[in-house]
This record gives structure tokens, sequence and C-alpha cells, in this order.
């Protein structure tokens, strides 16, 4: 599956649109000239490994009591580091992030995650190794 956004619900984007063509384009060649026998040389890549679920923080009867800080606001897969803003109470009080290493956030604010009592997901910076590939043909 490929999952292009993000978009809000019932909302259909051009530009998100576009991507998501570009993507199974860019798949669909990909399997084509795979089984051409094109051989593809080794190579790395970075990608983001989600980490945890990050909540709203709640009060006593579960009730959020602060919400995305507006420095982290639209700021997907851009790093947060210890220290920096990630909650505003509502009486205006920052809450930082207190992490022991630097952590890229994604799905941040998502209107279809607040039920399921998540603000972010936090995620880590990796790069994966592909060895050569070429279709072997017996």
């Amino acid at each position: 599956g490929v999952e292009v956004g993000p978009q809000p619900q019932g909302v259909a984007r051009a530009d998100v649109l576009d991507k998501m063509r570009k993507i199974v384009k860019h798949g669909l060649d990909f399997v084509q000239l795979f089984n051409e026998g094109k051989e593809f040389p080794p190579c790395t890549i970075e990608v983001f490994k989600i980490m945890e679920k990050v909540d709203y923080p709640r009060n006593k009867n579960g009730e959020i009591i602060a919400i995305i800080h507006p420095k982290l606001q639209d700021q997907d897969w851009q790093p947060l580091k210890n220290g920096d803003p990630q909650f505003l109470t509502l009486d205006g009080e920052v809450i930082p992030y207190q992490g022991n290493c630097t952590v890229y956030p994604t799905f941040i604010n998502e209107a279809a995650y607040y039920e399921k009592k998540q603000a972010f997901v936090k995620t880590e910076k990796i790069k994966l190794t592909a060895k050569h590939l070429r279709l072997s043909v017996s």
C-alpha cells in the first residue's frame, strides 16, 4: 500500500494526489526494469523508524491539558532535541521535549489520531543499506 499525506479526512488535494501518482509510477518503473534484467547497484538510504507514540498531556480525568506547541506544529520529519518546545498548556506553560536523543516527530496533531490518544509519533533516523539487486534467471 501507499499512503501519502498529510491531508484532512474527506479532502482530495491535487498536490497529494500528484505525489501518490509519482510514487506509484516509480514503483511500476522499478518492477519493469527489474523484470527486464536491469541490475541495481548497492545503495544506502535514510529512513525513519517508529520509536513510540506520544499522547497529549492529560489530567487525572483523562482530559487533554496541553496542545502542540506552535514551534512544533507542521514540523513533521524535523529534528526535535532535548529542551525544544513540545506542548503548550492552556495556561501558557511550555512543556519541553525531554529525551536523551534527537527524534523526528511525524503525524503531528493529526485529527485522525485524537481518538487514539496520539499527539505525534517519535521516529529515529536510520540508514539502510541494500546489496545489488538483479533478477536471477535459471
